[in-house]
């Protein structure tokens, strides 16, 4: 069920589209998808780098195939989905609240009392080895190394994977450097079972010496393509360079403890996490893998939403206290003053008391 969503990197659907970045999905021509939203991880200790990817979708396709290019030999299991949740809490930005004085557009004199206008509240042919094939779940997993773009392609396609016109062109650095593919297939155990909701989050292991998101097979896309992802390392960590997309946006920084689903997937380990926006608006010009690597030091961040409150005291509005106080201060000068002159004139002044 993972698998729906990278069908948007290969430009079939739905714009804006969520970019795992990863990987190519594909679906049957006549299906549709949709992505509510799309969620990565990445850990890494300088040694093996693990990946997990959970998706939420609305969809009527019935199955689909998923294509990850990986450095080296990768393992596959289900993944613990209490990840993504501790990793949104942990990077929620931070509410304070600042105050104005005078009112806004929604504050007394100037509110709407009847609320118009209010703002609306994822046998091997030639060039192809199988090196593992396993069941997790809903998946089909099929673990594969390729000398041949082609080769692999025609693999795919022979067990069911109808891809794009021109994948193999983009697959071919990845064969020219030796790496290895996750093929991986929707096996609903029912019939009539459909692509739809949250996904099962699927976890990818394998040895690298560089922390790596290969990026390169969401060039098809021909929508605009969003990446978030949350990074775990021992520093903090930024892409090398923008392979052809927005500046990436540093959302979150800082160590979090080894505890629960976090705490699990590291092995216990303490590591600095590092949340990244990126935006791709023409998904044509991505031009490499995201490489990440430290950053000359760990500078911790968090976002900041401020929330805008009208300053008052028990209740009442500090401006109106403030125009109130001033118009009494004006009105008690002003008949002081008429007195005065009553005074000195010996004139009674109508209304004013002498």
């Amino acid at each position: 069920m993972l698998l729906a969503v990278l069908v948007l990197q290969l430009g079939s659907l739905i714009s804006p589209a969520y970019a795992c970045g990863c990987g190519a999905m594909v679906v049957d021509r006549n299906a549709e998808i949709s992505v509510a939203r799309e969620s990565s991880v990445i850990d890494w200790d300088g040694r093996t780098e693990q990946i997990v990817m959970r998706f939420t979708v609305d969809s009527n396709a019935p199955e689909a195939a998923w294509i990850m290019p990986v450095p080296n030999r990768a393992t596959v299991e289900l993944a613990d989905g209490a990840l993504f949740d501790e990793l949104v809490r942990i990077a929620a930005p931070q509410h304070r609240t600042r105050h104005y004085f005078w009112p806004r557009g929604g504050d007394w004199p100037f509110d709407d009392t009847d609320g118009a206008g209010a703002p609306a509240p994822g046998a091997a042919a030639p060039g192809v080895g199988v090196v593992g094939r396993e069941r997790l779940g809903d998946f089909d997993v099929a673990r594969l190394t390729a000398t041949d773009p082609d080769a692999l392609g025609d693999w795919l396609a022979e067990n069911g994977f109808e891809l794009p016109e021109g994948l193999g062109q983009d697959l071919e650095p990845y064969v020219d450097a030796g790496w290895e593919y996750v093929a991986v297939k929707l096996a609903p155990s029912s019939e009539g079972t459909t692509l739809d909701g949250t996904l099962d989050p699927l976890r990818l292991s394998f040895a690298s010496e560089k922390l790596v998101y290969p990026m390169r097979l969401s060039r098809r896309a021909t929508t605009p393509q969003s990446l978030g992802l949350f990074v775990l390392a021992g520093h903090r960590m930024e892409p090398r360079d923008n392979i052809g997309g927005s500046e990436p946006e540093v959302t979150y920084a800082g160590k979090v403890e080894p505890r629960g689903a976090v705490g699990r997937l590291t092995g216990g380990e303490e590591r600095f996490l590092t949340a990244l926006d990126q935006h791709f608006p023409e998904p044509g010009r991505i031009d490499g893998d995201h490489e990440l690597v430290a950053t000359a030091q760990d500078t911790p961040f968090r976002r900041v939403i401020w929330d805008d409150d009208l300053l008052t005291v028990a209740g009442v509005p500090v401006w109106l206290l403030t125009v109130g106080g001033g118009a009494a201060v004006v009105a008690v000068a002003v008949v002081s003053l008429l007195r005065v002159r009553v005074r000195r004139r010996g004139t009674p002044v109508p209304g004013v008391a002498s």
